[in-house]
C-alpha cells in the first residue's frame, strides 16, 4: 500500500463529540498503517471544528449528571484530543462561521459529525401545547448547554415522559429525584437550584409496548428503584407476557426480575412516586393553548407476539399538567450539506455523501471528499461502540478515495484560524478547553457541596475563560 496520495492530507471534521473525535483518531491510526516501513512518516492535518466551546458533545451535554461512569468515556477522548494529532477548533459554526465550500477550499477531504439533538416528532394532536415539551430540550437544560434558557418551569406537580428508552428514563429519574441527591454530581448551579425549587410529586413513564420491549439496562432500571424518598408503582395488568423465564436473553431476563420484584413491593409513603406504564400508545395531549397541558390521552394496547402491539380499542386519560417526549432523536443537518428530510441523516452510503437534497435517492452520486459519520450518518441508535465501527467504516473509504486520486485537492493555502481572525470569530482551542476544565473543577473544588466541577454555563463566559479574557 503506497502513500504517495496520503502525505500531508488535510482533513475537517465538523462535530467534535465521541463521533468525530473516534473519526480523527482513527485516520492517524489508519495513516500510519499505510505507510511503509522506508516511506516517510504520513501525517494528517485533521481540524476538529465544534459549534460549542467545549468538546466532547452528547457525552458533555447528554449524559444525565448522576451517571458519572458513562462520563468517563470522556478520559479516552481526552487522550485522543490531547494527543495532538487533532486540533480542536471550538465556538465555530460550520455553515454560519465558515461554510462548507470553504472547507472545501482547505481540506482534501470533510467528515461531517454533527450527530443528532434535536427530538423526533410525535405527530399526535396538542403535541405543541404549552408545557409539552421536548426530553432533548430538557436533557440539555440539565446538563448545562449554553443555548437553552437557564431556568425550566418545574411547577406543576404531575408530569408525563412518554417512552421507553435510556433517555425517558433519565428524564423521568431527574424529575423525580431530589435535589439533595443531585448535589455531589457536576450539575450546574442554576439547574440545582431550579431542581431544589421542583413542584413535582408524581411521575409517568409510558411505553407503547410492553415490559419485555423496553430499552433500558440492567443498571440504570436497578438505580431507578434506589432513588431515596421515591416510590416506583407498577401496575399487575402490564405483567401479563414479562415472565423472566421467557426472555430472550440474560440482560432482559434481569431487568424483568427487576421489574417483577417492584410488583410486590410495599409503598414507602415517599413524597414522590415514579409510575411506570405499559402498553400505552399516546393519542392526544388535552388542554387548551389558554391553560396549557391538563392531560394527555391513550389508547390500550396488547401484545400481538414478536415485540409488535395492536390497539385494544379501549382509551384512558390521565390527570397531568407537563408532557415530555422521549421518542428519539432527529439529525443536526449542516447548510449546504445534503440531507435526508425523512430518515433525518446526511445522504450517504456507507459514510460516502451523497449529493441527494432531500430524499437519500440511492442513485445520486458521491460528493468527492465529503463523509458523514456518527449518527448524523446511520439515525440516533447504538451506542458509543456502534460509534466506533462507525467512523472505521467511514474513514476506511477515505483512505481508499485519497489512495486512488478520488480527493480534490485543496485550492485555498494558510492556515484556518486565520481566516477565522479576519471574521473576528472567537474560536476556542484545545488548551483553551483545558483552562475551562480547570476552572470547572477548582469550582467542584471550593464548592459547598464537594464535586468533580460545577460546569460554567454561559457561553460567553465559557469563551473567556477559554481565551483568557476571563481570570478566575
Amino acid at each position: 500500500m503506497t502513500s504517495s496520495n496520503l502525505q500531508n492530507l488535510r482533513v475537517a471534521i465538523v462535530g467534535a463529540g465521541p463521533a468525530g473525535i473516534y473519526a480523527g483518531n482513527i485516520l492517524t491510526n489508519a495513516l500510519r498503517q499505510a505507510q511503509g516501513p522506508d516511506a516517510e512518516p504520513v501525517e494528517a492535518r485533521i481540524d476538529l471544528f465544534e459549534s460549542l466551546p467545549a468538546p466532547y458533545g452528547l457525552i458533555r451535554y447528554g449524559v444525565a449528571p448522576d451517571h458519572p461512569r458513562i462520563k468517563g468515556i470522556v478520559n479516552s477522548l481526552h487522550e485522543m484530543l490531547d494527543a495532538g494529532t487533532t486540533r480542536f477548533i471550538g465556538n465555530v459554526e460550520v455553515g454560519r462561521d465558515i461554510s462548507i465550500a470553504e472547507l472545501q477550499e482547505r481540506y482534501d477531504a470533510v467528515i461531517l459529525a454533527t450527530g443528532a439533538i434535536r427530538d423526533a416528532a410525535l405527530d399526535i394532536p396538542g403535541i405543541d401545547l404549552p408545557r409539552s415539551f421536548g426530553a432533548a430540550d430538557f436533557v440539555a437544560w440539565y446538563d448545562g448547554h449554553p443555548d437553552v434558557p437557564t431556568e425550566w418551569p418545574l411547577d406543576q406537580r404531575e408530569v408525563a415522559v412518554i417512552g421507553n428508552g435510556n433517555v425517558a428514563l433519565d428524564v423521568a429519574r431527574v424529575l423525580a429525584k431530589h435535589a439533595v441527591d443531585l448535589r455531589p454530581t457536576e450539575i450546574a448551579d442554576n439547574v440545582l437550584a431550579g431542581l431544589e425549587s421542583s413542584a413535582v410529586t408524581d411521575v409517568h413513564v409510558f411505553g407503547r409496548r410492553g415490559p419485555g420491549d423496553i430499552k433500558f439496562t440492567p443498571i440504570e432500571l436497578r438505580e431507578l428503584g434506589e432513588v431515596p424518598d421515591v416510590d416506583i408503582v407498577v401496575h399487575d395488568e402490564d405483567f401479563a407476557d414479562a415472565d423472566p423465564a421467557n426472555a430472550a436473553n440474560n440482560q432482559l431476563k434481569v431487568m424483568l426480575r427487576i421489574l417483577n420484584s417492584w410488583r410486590t413491593r410495599e409503598s414507602t409513603g415517599a413524597s414522590r412516586r415514579l409510575h411506570l406504564h405499559f402498553y400505552h400508545s399516546p393519542v392526544e395531549v388535552v388542554g387548551s393553548p389558554e391553560t396549557g397541558v391538563s392531560g394527555i390521552r391513550f389508547e390500550r394496547n396488547e401484545p400481538v407476539g414478536d415485540g409488535r402491539v395492536q390497539g385494544t380499542g379501549q382509551f384512558r386519560e390521565f390527570a397531568v399538567q407537563q408532557v415530555y417526549r422521549a421518542v428519539g432523536y432527529y439529525g443536526t443537518p449542516v447548510i449546504d450539506a445534503p440531507f435526508d428530510v425523512r430518515a433525518g441523516v446526511v445522504s450517504n452510503v456507507e459514510g460516502r455523501v451523497r449529493d441527494a437534497a432531500t430524499t437519500g435517492d440511492e442513485d445520486a452520486p458521491v460528493v468527492a471528499g465529503l463523509y458523514a459519520t456518527g449518527w448524523i450518518k446511520r439515525g440516533p441508535v447504538g451506542l458509543i461502540g456502534h460509534t466506533k465501527s462507525d467512523a472505521m467504516e467511514t474513514i476506511a473509504h477515505l483512505v481508499a478515495d485519497a489512495e486512488g486520486g478520488r480527493l480534490t485537492a485543496p485550492t485555498v493555502d494558510g492556515d484556518v484560524l486565520d481566516l477565522l481572525d479576519e471574521r473576528e470569530v472567537a474560536f476556542t482551542t484545545w488548551d483553551g478547553w483545558l483552562a475551562l476544565d480547570a476552572h470547572e473543577r477548582e469550582l467542584g473544588a471550593t464548592h459547598e457541596h464537594t464535586r468533580e466541577r460545577v460546569k460554567v454555563v454561559p457561553r460567553d463566559e465559557q469563551v473567556q475563560i477559554s481565551r483568557g479574557a476571563l481570570v478566575p
